[in-house]
């Protein structure tokens, strides 16, 4: 088998991953191309997997029931929200406090 490329899709299982791979293939019948999602479970070591993440892939030997599949590597990171810090909030707070103390 090859390696595969894919989006993590979920990462909650200790040490493991779900990985969503698409591919395209041509249907002869209605003569386009339609996509396909295969979802494989694979073994992240390191835990460093998170949701979003594009991964490679790496056949292995069967390590439990469902994971044959290895994280090869991450390709790219999937940007995650972070929200402001409790201390920037605290600080608007405070100056929209004020502001609205002056102009009583």
């Amino acid at each position: 088998m090859k390696p595969v490329v894919g989006i993590v899709v979920s990462n909650k299982m200790q040490k493991s991953v779900v990985v969503a791979v698409d591919r395209l293939f041509h249907h002869k019948v209605y003569n386009r191309y339609v996509k396909r999602t295969s979802k494989f479970m694979a073994h992240d070591e390191a835990d460093a997997c998170n949701i979003g993440d594009r991964v490679r892939l790496d056949p292995s030997r069967p390590l439990s029931r469902h994971k044959h599949w290895v994280v090869a590597e991450i390709l790219r990171r999937a940007k995650m929200y972070v929200p402001p810090s409790a201390t920037a909030s605290s600080e608007n707070d405070t100056k929209a406090q004020q502001s609205g103390a002056a102009t009583k």
